[in-house]
């Protein structure tokens, strides 16, 4: 079975992905489309033809880490990101603080902001404390990699 959430192909009657851990359905249960824009985001993803993001909108695609491929929405006008479970982007690993970073929107603009983790924000490789971000960039978090987009 094709997981919906990142693409990997599961062998046997496995009922969730031995890839990303998510719950598999059958073609039947699936529905004619599989994966968040019609097809799987395998693995890192330069760019997402398929997605119109509006001026204030913003996604990030994990391109690295167990949730590989998945694409997450930024709704608001702080975006949490840390290893604790309420943080809007949950990124379950040892090497993530549990109150990583912050992302803010301000009139239209992103900009990340590290709230004080051990292991450091990268932006593009390069550490930072705080930047703005542009679409195309890639975020790395602890062991996580995301690519972020924006209109």
């Amino acid at each position: 079975m094709r997981c919906a959430r990142c693409g990997h192909t599961s062998e046997g009657d496995a009922r969730f992905c031995t890839r990303c851990g998510a719950p598999l359905k059958s073609e039947e249960e699936a529905g004619p489309s599989s994966g968040l824009f019609g097809s799987p985001c395998e693995g890192a993803t330069e760019s997402l033809p398929s997605v119109q993001l509006k001026l204030g909108q913003a996604l990030l695609v994990v391109t690295r880490g167990p949730n590989e491929g998945e694409a997450l929405s930024l709704q608001s006008d702080v975006t949490t990101v840390g290893r604790h479970p309420e943080s809007d982007v949950f990124l379950y690993d040892r090497t993530v603080s549990r109150r990583h970073a912050e992302i803010h929107r301000q009139e239209g603009r992103f900009f990340i902001r590290d709230v004080g983790s051990l292991n450091g924000t990268y932006l593009n490789s390069r550490r930072v404390e705080g930047a703005e971000l542009a679409s195309g960039d890639e975020l790395q978090i602890g062991r996580y990699k995301l690519r972020f987009f924006s209109g």
